[in-house]
């Protein structure tokens, strides 16, 4: 069976793609009434249109979505691109995420190690803390020791 290729998110609405986020909301609102299934009983082509809908605005009011969206179309949230999906963050999103996380843990880490080599002592950035090469870690403690003479 062949899958319907899917339309423009911005024509799904009836939008432009510098449209506000007031528009989109204002356009998914007008036509989400006009196709909901409580409106339209039984109507399958109606029910098709609202999800359609429902998916095009779901990524459109989403500021992240819709940029990468801008920056990928559809296939920033195919499967084979990294995302699953609208649903999801989208495989920038979760890269983004991953980086900045990664930076975070390499920043506190640091902060632990030279705190814990300038000072010696154990605890939060003791032995058993991630700790800087040896030779920055040495220097470091070897300013902070000249420093207090």
């Amino acid at each position: 069976m062949a899958t319907q290729a899917k339309r423009d998110y911005y024509e799904v609405l009836g939008i432009n793609k510098g449209s506000s986020e007031a528009d989109i909301k204002k356009a998914f609102r007008k036509l989400a009434r006009k196709y909901h299934p409580d409106v339209n009983p039984g109507d399958k082509t109606a029910e098709q249109r609202f999800k359609e809908l429902n998916e095009a605005y779901e990524v459109l009011s989403d500021k992240d979505k819709r940029q990468q969206y801008d920056q990928f179309g559809h296939a920033a949230f195919e499967q084979g691109f990294g995302g699953a999906g609208p649903g999801s963050q989208g495989p920038m999103a979760s890269r983004a995420s991953a980086v900045r996380e990664l930076s975070f843990i390499a920043v506190i880490s640091r902060i632990y190690s030279v705190t814990s080599s300038a000072s010696g002592q154990a605890g939060p950035g003791g032995p058993s803390a991630v700790r800087t090469s040896p030779i920055r870690s040495r220097s470091i403690s070897k300013m902070h020791s000249s420093a207090g003479r």
